[in-house]
């Protein structure tokens, strides 16, 4: 995802604004857990290799583009700096061709918890803003099940997301059951999914 004019910079991580509105806080919760069992030197390399690629933005104000669950994770766990990627350096556009860009290069997500395009916006300006989209959630769990592979296409998991969303009911609250992962790790397998990044065909129900 580099260019040949990114670089590194060290920054604050509440400065760090999102280009997608959700997230899957069981995720989030996932990467805070992990976090936590990091000793103090884990923790200092564990922030060194992991950045965060974005642009800036109108106003030289910073955006990333991905790792929205771990900057999130990171920003509950009280971490105040991380490292941003600069991939391009959009501050002389105006807010409206400022999207336009964003969204043409795939580097803008602007659908909400229902699976709903809205308005660039409604995207918050803080990292907190994120809500919790469950079906984002269950993405995550049928790929780390097998269900289908990590993809380099932009935002994959939401789409996968999407792909559920319209197909299986979660239980109440919105939770993740054991029927619910294996229903859709089902779903996952079938050719009504090949269309989708990462698809294997493969059923892991049983795994």
């Amino acid at each position: 995802m580099q260019s040949e004019t990114s670089h590194l910079e060290r920054t604050k991580l509440c400065d760090l604004r999102p280009t997608q509105l959700t997230a899957g806080m069981a995720e989030v919760k996932e990467k805070q857990e992990q976090w936590k069992q990091l000793g103090r030197h884990e923790r200092q390399r564990f922030l060194s290799e992991h950045w965060f690629p974005g642009v800036v933005g109108p106003q030289g104000l910073p955006y990333i583009v991905d790792h929205h669950h771990l900057a999130l994770a990171l920003w509950q766990s009280s971490v105040k700096h991380v490292r941003w990627v600069i991939l391009a350096d959009l501050a002389a556009l105006e807010e409206e061709e400022f999207w336009m860009v964003m969204d043409h290069r795939d580097w803008v997500h602007p659908y909400n918890a229902k699976g709903e395009r809205v308005a660039f916006s409604t995207i918050p300006s803080k990292i907190t803003g994120l809500v919790d989209d469950p079906y984002r959630s269950l993405a995550e769990q049928v790929r780390i099940r097998g269900g289908y592979a990590k993809s380099d296409i932009a935002f994959a998991e939401f789409l996968w997301a999407d792909f559920f969303r319209r197909r299986i009911p979660l239980g109440k609250r919105g939770a993740i059951t054991q029927a619910v992962r294996s229903a859709a790790l089902t779903l996952s397998a079938l050719p009504a999914a090949k269309h989708l990044p990462g698809w294997s065909g493969i059923d892991r129900k049983n795994e």
